[in-house]
């Protein structure tokens, strides 16, 4: 009884404190990984029928299931927390300058040209060319809890490093959602949600509002209304982000303030929710045919290959022709090891497939397995690269000791 209690107390402190710690990523990737065994335990079961009733046939108004509710709705929540993130590293963090942004901002455009490249070469002439963005994405938490669940073992100038990465591809990652997967756009419902965006800029530069509650609510007007323009509707995240203010207030910061309240509900709420929603998938049914081979092949090569490739080929780039700088406490071996961990697409790998083949549920599940098998290869990968490195110094280091004897 006493240690439960000492765990919801460590639970409730790393909430208020989630600045203080990163423990909460390591948290959020555990639950990740339950949340996909359960998904994948019931849809593989007769339990089955239980989690499709709950997805698709539970709908929250007229026709818009559970599914779409976290899809479409608690995503853009995530996408806030991340505009958010990205505001502060912007202002404050490791992109506030050219110096420090330079690095993790081309290592991660490699991350992302590359990727795209391998798919599209592999599906140029078929009618998956559409799916091109589903290798571009890192999942922050898995890539984090990784590197956390190892530290001892590397080099802590590496967590910037890859928390940086990991922020620019969200950025991409966003970007291309709103631009590449836009349905057909309703120019009065868009031009009503631009108003809204340019009213929320003007409360927090003109009239200086500073309250939580004021950008919230105007958020909920703003989805809806990109929702009906036809843009993802995930993209109201990232611009509700833009016009939260950032600047002190007497101590006040709205910004930071958001962050403290939505980071743990959407590391320990949505990011799990979503795997568990979207990770339905039969496993005993076959990858896919020799018609979607290049599908199959285009994510998996696209992820565990290219975007180790085009992190390391671009951060090398960069350096050689002094567009960028190596931070000289990072060894070119750690980029490489970053790059593996980067290539850990997972959550935003299956967002963007869900809305890459929207209403083809086939194409979906075959890219969710490409996926499933892309992100355990990026992560046993990363772990075998970390343990032969560890062992391979630690031996270095004994024999050096043998010598020095």
């Amino acid at each position: 009884m006493f240690k439960n209690l000492k765990l919801v107390g460590d639970i409730l402190r790393l909430l208020r404190t989630y600045k203080k710690s990163l423990k909460l990523e390591v948290l959020t990737s555990l639950l990740l990984i339950l949340a996909t065994m359960c998904a994948l335990f019931m849809y593989n079961t007769p339990l089955r029928s239980i989690y499709e009733f709950i997805f698709k046939d539970i709908c929250i108004v007229n026709n818009f299931s559970f599914h779409m509710f976290v899809n479409d709705f608690l995503m853009a929540i995530f996408f806030l927390v991340a505009g958010l993130e990205i505001k502060h590293e912007i202002l404050y963090g490791n992109l506030s300058s050219f110096k420090k942004a330079s690095f993790p901002v081309i290592a991660s455009i490699g991350g992302v040209i590359v990727p795209a490249a391998i798919f599209i070469y592999l599906n140029k002439n078929t009618a998956f060319l559409s799916g091109f963005c589903i290798p571009i994405s890192t999942d922050i938490a898995f890539a984090v809890g990784i590197f956390l669940l190892f530290s001892k073992k590397l080099n802590p100038s590496l967590k910037v490093f890859l928390l940086s990465l990991a922020v620019v591809d969200d950025l991409i990652s966003i970007l291309a959602i709103g631009v590449v997967y836009s349905l057909d756009i309703n120019l009065i419902y868009l031009s009503i949600a631009l108003s809204i965006v340019l009213l929320l800029i003007i409360a927090n530069k003109v009239f200086n509002i500073y309250s939580i509650y004021y950008y919230l609510v105007s958020g909920l007007f703003l989805w809806y209304f990109i929702y009906l323009s036809g843009v993802h509707c995930t993209i109201s995240g990232i611009l509700l982000a833009l016009t939260i203010p950032s600047r002190n207030n007497n101590g006040y910061n709205t910004l930071e303030r958001l962050q403290r309240i939505l980071v743990p509900f959407n590391s320990l709420f949505i990011i799990p929710l979503f795997a568990f929603a979207n990770t339905g998938i039969s496993i005993t049914s076959s990858i896919g045919t020799s018609d979607t081979n290049s599908l199959v092949y285009g994510i998996i090569l696209g992820l565990c290959l290219g975007k180790p490739l085009g992190i390391v080929l671009f951060s090398f780039i960069g350096c050689t022709f002094r567009i960028s700088e190596k931070p000289s406490s990072i060894s070119w071996l750690s980029v490489f090891l970053v790059s593996l961990i980067a290539g850990v697409g997972f959550t935003m790998s299956i967002f963007v497939s869900e809305v890459a083949f929207i209403n083809n549920m086939i194409l979906i599940d075959i890219s969710k397995r490409a996926i499933l098998i892309s992100s355990c290869i990026s992560i046993l990968s990363s772990i075998a690269v970390i343990s032969f490195f560890d062992i391979r110094f630690k031996l270095m280091l004994k024999k050096q000791k043998l010598l020095s004897k």
